[in-house]
């Protein structure tokens, strides 16, 4: 390894900040935000902290005009043969879904470029906002490959398997107002309002009842694991711990006596 590589392994690609109880992941690794060893396990160290810590929502986005270029092609060039590969592979999807997993409602906040291994961090999480301009693309066709960490198959989720299909096997880039319309994203802004909109979003998240908004979560992966039978399998058990929480329980007094729309929330 060069003295230039090493100092790029040494860097720390993601940043983990506090805005209140909104926890942030900052991808800053300039000058094109790419994918390498350390971004994946860094990954992993800010999926654990946040679970372990009281946030009550997450924001993952990047510093600088695009949001990522995507895996650093050399990854690939380190695999010698299909058992590594597929170890690759299940690390990849362990650590790109890791945002799936969290208990808390998860916003991806995309400006710019947008491809491969950042864009399936973002489909893991629950909502992607994009701004104008920004460009969505799964482009491992043009190193033989098809993507390895999950993508295909949560864009299959989100925009249906037939658009997956072209996404994936045309390798192109698509924009933000085309990610709207299939269902990969949930808004388009205006690019200097993508942050200060989607913080106040994130914290609007955060200061509702979390601990209903993780059960929501829950509901919807059962779902899209089963269909409607495996989610109202689950649903009452996952509901009816909700009438045990203080959010509720305060809640419903505050709408008795105050109507609608006054209660306050602790996220327990």
């Amino acid at each position: 390894m060069s003295e230039d590589e090493s100092k790029t392994e040494d860097r720390n690609p993601v940043r983990l900040e506090r805005d209140g109880h909104v926890a942030v992941a900052v991808l800053d690794d300039p000058p094109l935000n790419l994918f390498r060893t350390r971004t994946f396990e860094r990954l992993r160290e800010i999926r654990d902290e946040v679970a372990d810590s009281d946030a009550r929502a997450f924001v993952f986005r990047a510093d600088g005009d695009i949001f990522t270029g995507g895996v650093d092609v050399s990854t690939f060039a380190a695999v010698e043969d299909s058992a590594e590969g597929r170890e690759l592979a299940q690390q990849g999807i362990s650590d790109l879904a890791c945002f799936e997993r969290l208990p808390i409602p998860t916003l991806s906040l995309v400006q710019g470029l947008c491809l491969t291994a950042g864009l399936e961090a973002s489909l893991g999480c629950d909502m992607i906002w994009a701004a104008e301009g920004a460009r969505f693309g799964l482009v491992e066709r043009v190193v033989g490959l098809t993507p390895f960490g999950g993508g295909v198959q949560r864009m299959a989720e989100r925009a249906g398997p037939a658009r997956a299909r072209e996404f994936v096997m045309t390798g192109g880039l698509y924009p933000a107002e085309k990610m709207l319309e299939w269902g990969v994203v949930n808004r388009v802004l205006d690019g200097e309002g993508l942050l200060e909109k989607g913080m106040k979003f994130a914290h609007e998240l955060a200061a509702g009842p979390t601990v209903a908004h993780g059960a929501t979560k829950q509901i919807i992966r059962a779902y899209l694991d089963g269909g409607v039978e495996a989610a109202d399998k689950i649903t009452p058990d996952t509901a009816a711990p909700l009438f045990d929480t203080e959010d509720l329980k305060a809640a419903v007094q505050s709408f008795l006596a105050e109507g609608p729309g006054k209660a306050t929330f602790e996220g327990k």
